[in-house]
């Protein structure tokens, strides 16, 4: 069966119907044969699936490249970007773990450099212009999207690290756009792989996005200062940080840097809020 004779799109979820049930698990879909595809048993959930019910499924293509469904969730969508580990290789690509029992190809040309097993790159999951198949490309750009003319600065944004330059993390942005983190902006290491939230500090002329990694100003340090009333209350109205604390001790606890914890203890200092004792803070009684 073909990816253009089968009416719903691979690399997606979809609400199916249950059509029937067979020794090899549960056909979903529309009404005729070329309309339907297989939930193999391994996939049909605990409770009963009867004729007739809806379950929602990801499509994707078996070992002999017909559409088949799953109710296990891939690391990836089509059109998303994830961290994937390379899990074997031949002479026409590597095969990725994604999640699923059948492994995603990413196929040689279509990577950023070589790959061995057991490495892990942060991959766009697509389908193939040519025979609708989905693949793992390394190489990003063609899949990132450079219109950014909807992105407002200050925006809370979602990131991806995927790799590093001389001037710090570049990013996908919200599973779209491509992004910089300034490396002395970070105030921690970004891994490759790593997923956290960001601020769109700067929309650049080159369609790309300068992000900060907390809010700027007035917001940035109301930030703060809940975080560290967050904290206190979390250790019981004493926090073993002041400072004179190593920025690396800051860091771990608050996830910021030395220089906004002084600044937010200060002012919930003065709001006589905390109380600066021996050894650390203390919430004000």
């Amino acid at each position: 069966m073909s990816e253009f004779a089968f009416p719903f799109t691979l690399g997606c979820f979809h609400d199916l119907e249950v059509r029937s049930r067979a020794d090899q698990g549960l056909y979903l879909g529309g009404e005729t044969q070329d309309a339907q595809v297989l939930l193999p048993n391994a996939d049909v959930p605990e409770h009963a699936a009867a004729v007739g019910d809806t379950l929602r499924v990801f499509l994707y293509s078996d070992s002999e490249d017909r559409p088949i469904a799953t109710t296990r969730t891939p690391k990836a969508v089509a059109g998303e970007f994830a961290l994937l580990r390379v899990v074997d290789r031949n002479a026409q690509g590597a095969f990725l773990d994604w999640g699923l029992r059948k492994d995603l190809f990413a196929p040689w040309r279509e990577q950023a450099g070589p790959l061995e097993i057991g490495d892990e790159r942060v991959f766009a999951v697509v389908r193939d212009e040519r025979d609708g198949r989905l693949k793992a490309a390394s190489v990003l750009g063609p899949y990132l999207d450079y219109d950014v003319r909807r992105i407002a600065v200050g925006q809370r944004v979602d990131l991806l690290v995927y790799d590093h330059n001389e001037l710090g993390a570049l990013v996908v942005v919200d599973q779209r756009h491509t992004g910089l983190v300034y490396a002395n902006e970070a105030f921690r290491e970004l891994k490759v792989g790593d997923r956290l939230e960001g601020f769109v500090k700067f929309v650049r002329d080159d369609n790309k996005l300068d992000i900060r990694l907390q809010r700027a100003g007035r917001a940035a340090n109301d930030d703060h200062e809940a975080t560290i009333l967050a904290a206190l209350e979390a250790e019981g109205g004493f926090l073993a940080l002041h400072d004179k604390s190593p920025p690396e001790a800051i860091y771990a606890r608050l996830q910021m840097s030395k220089k906004a914890f002084k600044r937010a203890l200060g002012g919930l200092y003065k709001k006589r809020v905390v109380e600066l004792v021996e050894g650390g803070v203390r919430k004000a009684p």
